[in-house]
């Protein structure tokens, strides 16, 4: 059973690749703000797998964060999130990500608890007519 205050954390270097002008996000070579919710979902994702039941992930479904400053090529970013509501299948996570200078970016990531087979099998129907 997942019990609130599970805590999480990713982190990354800053690349060239993970800037806005890379990613098709701007024309800046600045952290890109969707490689910053790809860092935010690792960090949450990860910080509940080893609670799961076998065959079972999660999926992000909702993701509420404001990117409040630039982080140049070089410097390391650090996701923290931290499980802050469990509704049955809804796992609600406080989000925090922070650069070597201080906070980046902060909100709110939803994941719900799915059956992997069932999920993919889902994904996979959508390719029928």
């Amino acid at each position: 059973m997942l019990e609130t205050g599970i805590t999480g954390t990713a982190e990354e270097t800053v690349t060239e690749e993970k800037t806005a002008w890379k990613v098709g996000s701007g024309e800046l070579l600045v952290y890109a703000t969707p490689c910053m919710m790809a860092l935010i979902e690792k960090a949450a994702w990860r910080s509940v797998e080893d609670q799961l039941e076998s065959g079972q992930g999660t999926v992000g479904t909702l993701l509420n964060v404001q990117h409040e400053a630039p982080t140049p090529v070089g410097m390391k970013v650090t996701a923290k999130t931290v499980l802050k509501e469990v509704d049955g299948r809804r796992l609600v996570f406080d989000v925090e990500v922070r650069d070597e200078k201080g906070v980046i970016g902060e909100g709110t990531h939803e994941r719900f608890i799915i059956s992997n087979d069932r999920f993919t099998a889902k994904a996979e129907k959508r390719k029928e007519g």
